[in-house]
């Protein structure tokens, strides 16, 4: 029905940067809220950030303005700039959408997530 497929996840040194993308195909209609989210190892999946169509966001506490989301509607694509990356934000990222399908169904999707690994 529909793919998200993420990139960019990767190894950084704390303080570094990553941008992750995330592409969305398949039998879209439209989408509504595009948003990111992370698994540590051990810990609960937690929303980092969510964006919706009129492109109001918002973000996790522990963001605190290191990280932006933002979205490509033309291209199905949502983004998230990650800045001054510390150690506690190794996880798998996860991309996930809204969408409004060619069946006329509202359903969530997920990617198979990516992995960001920032070192001390």
């Amino acid at each position: 029905q529909v793919q998200l497929v993420e990139s960019g996840g990767g190894l950084v040194q704390a303080g570094g940067s990553l941008r992750l993308s995330c592409v969305a195909s398949g039998s879209i209609l439209n989408i509504n809220t595009m948003s990111w989210y992370r698994r540590a190892p051990g810990k609960q999946r937690e929303l980092v950030a969510t964006s919706d169509t009129s492109g109001s966001t918002n973000y996790g506490d522990f963001v605190k303005g290191r990280f932006t989301i933002s979205r490509d509607n033309a291209k199905n694509t949502v983004y998230l700039q990650m800045n001054n990356l510390k150690p506690e934000d190794t996880a798998v990222y996860y991309c996930n959408a809204n969408v409004f399908t060619l069946d006329y169904r509202i359903q969530f999707f997920w990617g198979q997530g990516t992995q960001v690994t920032v070192s001390s």
